[in-house]
């Protein structure tokens, strides 16, 4: 068995109007080393109260693999680039993992990584 450890990396999701808007913000967050690991995943619906009134979307999920020291720049980044007036940006902690991916992700997200 490999490795456990602890760990400063973070997941993020948010939801995109379609694959290509999704492929174009995680090309983009991983060009610029904010992310290590973009997953844009077809098929989400989404139901949510949008200005008064019950709406339904079918979106793209896009998951992003950060460091927290990268975290806050990549926030910022996903909003600017985001196609949404107001677009879910979550960042959820990673408390254990696999020991070698921790560390790719931490490498690769180093800026000049």
């Amino acid at each position: 068995m490999s490795a456990v450890a602890e760990t400063d990396v973070c997941t993020v999701l948010t939801t995109v109007p379609d694959m290509e808007s999704g492929e174009r913000l995680g090309r983009a967050l991983v060009e610029e080393r904010l992310a290590a690991c973009a997953n844009v995943v077809p098929g989400v619906v989404s139901l949510y109260w949008w200005e008064g009134t019950l709406a339904r979307s079918a979106e793209a999920l896009v998951l992003l693999k950060t460091t927290s020291a990268r975290l806050d720049a990549l926030q910022s980044r996903t909003v600017d680039l985001h196609p949404y007036e107001v677009p879910e940006v979550l960042a959820f902690p990673v408390r254990t993992g696999h020991a070698p991916y921790l560390a790719w992700v931490r490498r690769e997200v180093e800026p000049g990584g």
